[in-house]
């Protein structure tokens, strides 16, 4: 609709919500920062309600939800900042920009809370891999991420990459940062003294990324290629020198409140640091150094332009952060100053153009949405399965070789894992990267996203892609410490979608609670949908972990290290193929029962892992998820160089299962571990009342053999490990030639 003369997105209610605030019609410009800050993107006015039930403390949190970043204590007087942001629309019309910018931005996010930034990470998620659009839109996305990355020098260490045909227009790219900082160094984004100073710094402000946040609140459509001036420029040499200088000022103490641009622009940035503090504004929007002639004051206040902090100090201390910000050769400007009275203020060529208050902006009223069960989730579960393939050998090899099994060291071969020297497991290597935080303490994090199950069931798919995160968090020896989730769902104003977000935060909250983990900070991307089309993306709950490795001593790999080890699996499998990619890629159905969760049984399972760590009884280890066992047990073989024999018979399982449901099951709550003392593990897995059996051993001749049963000796799966590893490393580079 039209206010004052403007295009907005408000709502009739939200409008008259406003002139009563008001007492009158806004300005021009006051409509157009309402309309932003008011956005789904900026307000979380529909799902703050839902995203209460996630928990928010403990022992470890020193910062929760509400600022740039998470931090949670890690000991040794370090904390761990960290947070996950999406940059779906911008990536999904241009990709290379759109991808760089989301991890400038989420850089900015973890220094604005002092910490020094140590790790990327990213989740991505694209359509049909043999898509010419899909190709494109990787090729650049990956591109963008390793060009800004490495251009900092920040390693990008973790993350996964998924294909479905779902994200075929709304591809998914969502970009972590964490940053390590001292207890006593953590400054806030928030206001603290009536006349202290607001100094913007960095790169010139222009049209670029104007109403980015608006745009990221509606479906993509066939006027969105129109919408590339919402899409942010990236300067990673520009953020490199923000980056040192922003470290270099604040041991000094005189930077009081320190916060990025993302978002929203000036607008967004200046009255959270205001209304945080329980102050007010005033913002001469001419004094903001400009990169194009005849900007307006609406156009100032909102743009997203990247690359710029905003700064406050005492006046007295001017002086010290602008020597600092000319040594690196910075731009600043002195462009405004908080006051003791909640309003904000914008000044434009000698005129007040917006006066309001700072709640207005900032405490936006919630929405309760209608929630409805879509008929395919009855539909889907009622579906039979198709036959087992008669070739079984054949079908594990297809496996190999499918779109989300296959390896994405095309992707992470183009980052650089090694500068900074803290990486001591870095991606592809094993289930979580490791970072060295001291000579014996270590920090692993990895990101998960279960789509496909959270088709089916949302609520068993957000719980089950926290679950993952903490078994590949286990598998390396460490154990959880916070949480942030980037949560990517389609339009919330169909009841269906609102349902499947509902659900899949219940999920995470309800593992969260039963691991004790807690959510530090996260993400919510709505409408992510084509107008064109009518199709939503699949729910796509993305989560990041980070765990501590207290010993790096007992860090474990999930290559094989010998052959005097026993091959153990802890776990039972279920005959569950609904959701799992051998269900999708092999039987080409969408249907079926998808796998329960057991959020008792898969703590005591993470903690017989995590003891078993601590008593060193495990040489290996490998958390059954994607493919299920028998591509988890082929990861190892290919990781090592080494073979295999397993009889299938041994594995533990809930009923009857045919031999694809065997191999291929994505029952969750499974490890699979090599152990020189495998009774020793059986024993503590007992202890814990859950199942765990020997099921063979590694061997050094180069085969991968899964017999049906040790009495028949039936070879279901025989293959070369050389000709398993062509399979898997070849599929994504000859689509991307």
């Amino acid at each position: 609709m039209m206010v004052s003369g403007i295009e907005v997105d408000l709502t009739k209610k939200e409008l008259a919500l406003v002139k009563k605030r008001l007492s009158r019609d806004p300005s021009p410009v006051e409509a157009g920062m309402i309309d932003i800050m008011w956005s789904e993107h900026c307000s979380y006015k529909t799902s703050r309600p839902v995203l209460k039930q996630l928990p928010t403390e403990g022992k470890r949190v020193v910062l929760g939800p509400g600022f740039d970043a998470g931090v949670v204590d890690v000991g040794d007087n370090q904390c761990i900042a960290f947070k996950i942001e999406s940059h779906n629309h911008p990536s999904a019309i241009e990709p290379y920009s759109g991808a760089a910018t989301g991890v400038g931005g989420i850089i900015r996010d973890v220094l604005a809370v002092g910490a020094t930034p140590i790790a990327v990470l990213d989740s991505l998620c694209f359509g049909r891999l043999d898509s010419e659009h899909s190709q494109w839109l990787m090729n650049y996305v990956v591109k963008g991420i390793a060009d800004y990355g490495n251009c900092v020098g920040i390693p990008t260490v973790a993350g996964d990459t998924n294909f479905d045909r779902g994200f075929e227009t709304n591809c998914i790219v969502n970009a972590a940062c964490v940053g390590l900082v001292a207890k006593d160094q953590l400054i806030l984004g928030k206001a603290r003294d009536a006349g202290d100073l607001l100094v913007l710094v960095g790169s010139l402000t222009g049209r670029d990324g104007i109403h980015g946040v608006t745009f990221a609140s509606k479906n993509l459509s066939e006027k969105s290629e129109g919408e590339r001036p919402a899409v942010q420029i990236p300067d990673p040499f520009t953020k490199k020198l923000i980056v040192d200088a922003t470290l270099e000022l604040l041991p000094s103490g005189k930077v009081k409140a320190l916060k990025d641009f993302g978002g929203g622009g000036l607008t967004c940035c200046a009255s959270e640091m205001a209304f945080k503090g329980g102050k007010g504004a005033k913002i001469n929007a001419s004094a903001v150094p400009l990169r194009e002639k005849d900007m307006t004051a609406m156009e100032i206040m909102l743009s997203e332009s990247q690359e710029r902090m905003l700064y406050s100090c005492a006046p007295k201390d001017l002086k010290h952060l602008t020597n600092v910000f000319d040594k690196y050769g910075l731009t600043h400007a002195v462009i405004g100053s908080f006051t003791d009275e909640p309003q904000f203020v914008i000044e434009f060529e000698g005129r007040v153009v917006a006066e309001i208050p700072v709640d207005l902006l900032t405490d936006v009223p919630t929405i309760s949405m209608p929630v409805k069960v879509p008929e395919y989730v009855k539909t889907l579960a009622k579906q039979k399965r198709p036959p087992v393939p008669e070739n079984l050998n054949h079908v594990f090899m297809n496996m190999l070789r499918s779109d989300n099994l296959a390896s994405k060291r095309w992707v992470y071969q183009q980052y650089d894992h090694e500068v900074q020297a803290r990486t001591v497991l870095k991606a592809g290597d094993t289930d979580a990267a490791v970072l060295r935080l001291t000579e014996k303490k270590g920090l692993a994090l990895k990101t998960d996203c279960v789509y496909r199950l959270s088709y089916l069931d949302p609520y068993s798919g957000g719980a089950e892609s926290v679950l993952e995160c903490a078994r590949n968090l286990a598998a390396v020896g460490a154990v959880p410490v916070g949480m942030v989730d980037n949560l990517n769902f389609g339009n919330p104003n169909d009841p269906a979608v609102f349902w499947q977000f509902s659900e899949s935060v219940r999920g995470i909250a309800d593992a969260c609670k039963m691991l004790q983990i807690p959510c530090v900070g996260g993400n919510v991307s709505f409408y992510n949908e084509d107008d064109r089309t009518k199709e939503a993306i699949k729910p796509a709950p993305v989560i990041l972990l980070v765990g501590v490795v207290e010993d790096m001593a007992r860090i474990t790999e999930m290559r094989f290290r010998n052959t005097e080890d026993s091959i153990v699996i802890i776990g039972e499998t279920a005959p569950e193929l609904g959701g799992s990619e051998y269900a999708h890629s092999i039987l080409k159905w969408e249907g079926g029962k998808a796998p329960s969760v057991d959020l008792d049984r898969e703590k005591r399972t993470l903690s017989i892992i995590l003891e078993a760590n601590k008593l060193r009884l495990i040489s290996s280890c490998h958390d059954v998820s994607s493919g299920g066992f028998g591509l988890a047990l082929a990861e190892m073989c290919i990781r090592s160089n080494m073979g295999a024999e397993v009889q299938l018979d041994r594995l533990p399982s809930k009923g009857k299962l045919q031999a694809d449901e065997i191999m291929f099951a994505e029952t969750p709550g499974r490890f699979l571990v090599a152990s020189r003392e495998p009774q020793k593990l059986l024993n503590l897995a007992k202890s814990r009342n859950v199942k765990a059996e020997i099921i063979g051993k590694p061997v050094l001749e180069k085969r991968f053999v899964l017999f049906d049963s040790e009495s028949s000796r039936k070879r279901v799966v025989d293959c070369a490990v050389t000709a398993m590893r062509d399979e898997f490393e070849r599929r994504i580079p000859g689509c991307m030639k």
